[in-house]
């Protein structure tokens, strides 16, 4: 009989998990639209399309391809072919996730369609980790994506109608962001002060929170008690203060949704404010670009991630941070039915050695 292997329990807490080997990230893609390259981050996005409709024929056609485009150039950036990759976890905000089964399907990788609202980039990475940490798969790439147009026209009014934005409202990102995550060491870089190399440390999987908010104009208020609870159970999970992360980074709550985070989080005795980070406010300039409360949608944390994240930490500008897209769980249907809008976020721990 063989000799039984050591169990070592990997589950922290109430909603945590640590990885006792922790998979690294092999390499990450950002492809961005013409608004997000004119912003502050746009020097650090890998692709910026001129063209709102990527060569295609309608919105949801342009998303389709621009997440077709940063698949296969993450997996390019890995060094390798799609062939490689076992299987692919990814979504978007459109209906039945159309994006991405017409953007990956040429791929012909293994998928699982998840959808977690402007969360999906966290969901889909905790995910990838759990399943190459658990020896189900060597490499797993993750993926989504938003439109600005194809969003408006699902959730809000069509871009024609030229209805007017209230102040608490947020502008949907155009672009997509994907990882490869994998057990195997990453490609090296010519340039050795981005040499790091980035592992998943561990998740803190999201509960549905809903405090009873019914404007899907406020995207940031809606979501901000979702990130709340996230971050206060992994800081309680894992034992530690907030300044245990160089940065703790939320998805696209926006200037309302952060103010509310921040003195939710001070009622538990935490306070972020010293080390907070919302893409939403970072990826668009707030007095040139009209945006008002800030970027959402699933590209906002995706591509601030893959474009700007990664590289603070490949350069050790940071060493850990906690990762926290936010999402809105909201459709066409519980909206006009008159529902709230519930939140939910995913936390993943990111290290660089």
């Amino acid at each position: 009989m063989e000799e039984q292997k050591e169990i070592i329990n990997k589950m922290i807490g109430k909603q945590s998990i640590l990885f006792s080997n922790p998979p690294n990230i092999l390499a990450g893609s950002s492809v961005a639209g013409k608004k997000e390259g004119e912003g502050p981050l746009g020097s650090f996005f890998d692709q910026i399309e001129e063209d709102p409709m990527f060569g295609g024929d309608n919105w949801e056609d342009a998303e389709s391809r621009l997440m077709k485009r940063a698949a296969e150039l993450a997996i390019e950036k890995a060094g390798l072919r799609s062939e490689d990759i076992r299987y692919l976890i990814g979504g978007d905000l459109l209906g039945q996730l159309i994006a991405t089964s017409f953007g990956i399907v040429d791929l012909n990788i293994p998928i699982f369609g998840i959808f977690g609202a402007c969360s999906t980039m966290g969901e889909s990475m905790a995910l990838g980790a759990i399943i190459v940490d658990g020896g189900y798969a060597d490499r797993v790439l993750s993926l989504t994506s938003s439109h600005f147009a194809g969003a408006e026209k699902q959730f809000r009014f069509p871009l024609a109608y030229g209805n007017q934005r209230p102040l608490s409202a947020s502008w949907t990102v155009t672009g997509s962001g994907a990882v490869v995550i994998g057990k195997d060491k990453p490609v090296s870089k010519d340039n050795d002060k981005e040499n790091g190399v980035i592992t998943i440390k561990g998740v803190t999987v999201g509960k549905i929170v809903d405090y009873g908010l019914k404007d899907s104009m406020n995207m940031g208020a809606c979501m901000a008690p979702a990130a709340y609870d996230t971050i206060s159970r992994n800081l309680k999970d894992l034992n530690v203060l907030p300044n245990y992360y160089d940065k703790i980074i939320t998805g696209d709550l926006g200037y309302v949704g952060k103010d509310i985070l921040i003195d939710l989080l001070k009622q538990d005795g935490f306070d972020i404010s010293s080390n907070h980070m919302d893409c939403g406010i970072q990826i668009f300039d707030k007095e040139t670009q009209d945006t008002h409360s800030g970027g959402s949608g699933c590209a906002c944390s995706a591509i601030t991630l893959t474009g700007y994240v990664f590289k603070k930490l490949m350069r050790h500008e940071w060493t850990r941070i906690l990762f926290v897209p936010t999402g809105a769980l909201l459709s066409q249907v519980s909206f006009n039915e008159g529902n709230s809008v519930p939140g939910i976020a995913h936390g993943v721990i990111l290290e660089v050695c």
